[in-house]
């Protein structure tokens, strides 16, 4: 796939602007650059924006419901009621669960919690779990990242003498469940300014407000945003607003004193140096949903909840050795369904990719929906059997396009459905596959743009080396942690040639080391992916690269150098006369 290099480009305004900050601030106008890309515009809004605090939070109680939520809570702590936390089996819920019980432990002498299995019991709240409240005596279930649309379970519970209170993020429908409350900034109801909280994120919402009711230390929760960073990088929230300060400070806990089931995970994880957004989204996390996908999400939770080292260091391997077992499952998937694909005549003219399989596992297939997008850039979704008669799967998106919106068109043909823009899971009967596939086709080819369906990297600016100076890196790692709607600053350079020790590596040498030099200061890196462009370059070729700054560390030393996204041929240059 070649990807489409979208530069932005600032106005006129913007870029007074940019001279304004530089002067207001003694900094370098590439670096005024990188703050007016992020919509920073003063120099006060700039000190604040590098200097994240805790204190600029939203007050819970903005949020509908949380008044009732909060007073429920708190009669169930004073009469010591039989309390189960509920959440669903993905790092988001297992994080969120395991942010709870921590808070409440200390509190109530009987506490369960309870994570669904994915293959018996499916995504939500089901009457499985409601009867093991039931069967424990609960008579109050806080229901984590799920329920939003769980009228009939609510329903059922309340019918067993059990309330309930549902923390969830995903889209409500038309109807909320009668729920004693109900928390999600998305209610069309609900002034609560920040709409990107996570599901922990909106647990931890409800955990800081009855802390506060109760006139409690609310210093408890700060090592707790360990697991909501988690959550944030794991579930692709936006980094913004609160988000970016619940990051920010998760991950300073997480680098000076982690919680012990977090530091045995990333020893298993070889995370030797400071730990990042990126290692949580693809080092830490996929080992948590390794969890749920094999075994038990539950399993996670008692990683997140003990602190014990034995304990932590056993369940750690545990889901290490899951996560090996993951990836063996999803590379079988996602290889079986390229093979189906390139056989499919039809394949080529599709705008969005349905497979689907009963012999593949239900716990891998968003993962290969992600993986087949790399090949086929356009929406995807991946489906295998669950109940006879039935085929469920995950849909995995691209950039710019709303997959939930679309699937939304054929809700007529499901029995679940759920997600976000870029991330879905669908249940339908087997017999409605192929017009469920025909119809979402007709309304993706319909509404999605010709430039989605090619990947895109979008570069903040132009820069010599030269600009690259220790100020300028310094203003960077002022704005992490990068991710969703703040991402790492992407930065093109023209006309680079081959410096000295430009050459193939890794294994298969598919991978190219960089040493690029603009005539006047050289710099190496690493292109992942890229080894064949070595005879080029070392030819003595001009090429343009865009590429990240990341820092290296090498024996003991760290080295600033290039991370390489994409490199092209140079255009050749104009003759003057």
């Amino acid at each position: 796939m070649n990807a489409l290099w979208d530069t932005w480009k600032p106005d006129d305004q913007t870029l007074e602007l940019c001279d304004r900050l530089a002067g207001e601030l003694n900094i370098s106008l590439p670096s005024a650059k990188l703050l007016a890309y992020r919509g920073i515009t003063s120099a006060e809004a700039a000190r604040a924006y590098i200097r994240p605090s805790l204190d600029r939070q939203h007050d819970p109680m903005l949020m509908r419901d949380m008044d009732k939520a909060v007073l429920r809570l708190s009669r169930a702590v004073r009469n010591q009621e039989r309390v189960l936390i509920y959440g669903d089996y993905d790092v988001d819920g297992t994080t969120a669960v395991a942010l709870v019980y921590r808070v409440l432990r200390p509190c109530l002498e009987n506490l369960f919690y309870y994570i669904p299995d994915r293959y018996t019991e499916g995504y939500g709240i089901s009457f499985k779990g409601v009867d093991y409240a039931a069967e424990n005596r609960c008579s109050l279930i806080i229901a984590l990242d799920c329920g939003i649309k769980e009228m009939g379970k609510v329903e059922y519970a309340r019918e067993r003498g059990i309330d309930f209170i549902i923390c969830d993020h995903h889209p409500p429908g038309e109807t909320s469940p009668d729920a004693v409350a109900v928390l999600n900034m998305l209610r069309k109801d609900c002034p609560y300014p920040y709409k990107g909280l996570s599901g922990c994120g909106v647990g931890y919402k409800l955990m800081l407000a009855w802390l506060r009711h109760e006139g409690r230390d609310e210093a408890q929760l700060l090592p707790l945003l360990q697991l909501l960073a988690m959550s944030i990088a794991s579930d692709i929230m936006p980094l913004t607003d609160e988000n970016r300060l619940f990051a920010h400070f998760g991950l300073k806990e997480m680098n000076t004193r982690p919680l012990t089931g977090i530091r045995c995970l990333a020893e298993v994880a070889k995370l030797t140096q400071t730990i990042t957004m990126s290692d949580l989204q693809y080092r830490i996390g996929p080992r948590i949903n390794a969890s749920g996908r094999i075994y038990s999400g539950a399993e996670a939770v008692e990683l997140l909840i003990t602190d014990s080292e034995n304990e932590a260091r056993t369940k750690a391997q545990d889901i290490d050795n899951h996560n090996s077992e993951r990836r063996d499952f999803q590379d079988a998937v996602a290889d079986k369904a390229l093979e189906m694909l390139a056989a499919d005549p039809d394949n080529a003219g599709r705008h969005v990719t349905v497979v689907y399989s009963p012999e593949w596992n239900k716990g891998v297939v968003g993962i290969a929906a992600s993986r087949l997008i790399e090949t086929y850039y356009r929406p995807t979704i991946v489906l295998t059997a669950s109940d006879e008669g039935f085929v469920s799967g995950s849909a995995r998106s691209v950039a710019g396009y709303n997959i939930y919106n679309a699937i939304d068109t054929c809700r007529d043909l499901l029995t679940h459905f759920g997600g976000h823009a870029f991330a879905a899971g669908v249940t339908l009967p087997l017999d409605r596959l192929e017009e469920f596939k025909a119809r979402l086709e007709d309304y993706v080819a319909r509404t999605i743009r010709p430039e989605q369906l090619q990947p895109v990297i979008r570069i903040e600016q132009e820069i010599c080396f030269e600009d690259i100076t220790p100020q300028f890196c310094r203003i960077i790692q002022c704005l992490e942690p990068f991710g969703p709607d703040n991402p790492r600053p992407v930065f093109a350079t023209r006309r680079l040639i081959n410096n000295r020790y430009t050459r193939r590596v890794g294994k298969g040498e598919k991978h190219l080391h960089v040493d690029l030099t603009d005539t006047r200061i050289a710099m190496e890196g690493i292109a992942f992916g890229m080894g064949d462009w070595a005879p080029y370059i070392q030819n003595g070729n001009p090429v343009d690269a865009c590429y990240t700054l990341e820092e290296n560390t090498f024996n003991g030393r760290k080295i600033l150098q290039l991370r390489v996204q994409d490199l092209r041929q140079s255009s050749p240059l104009r003759s003057s006369v």
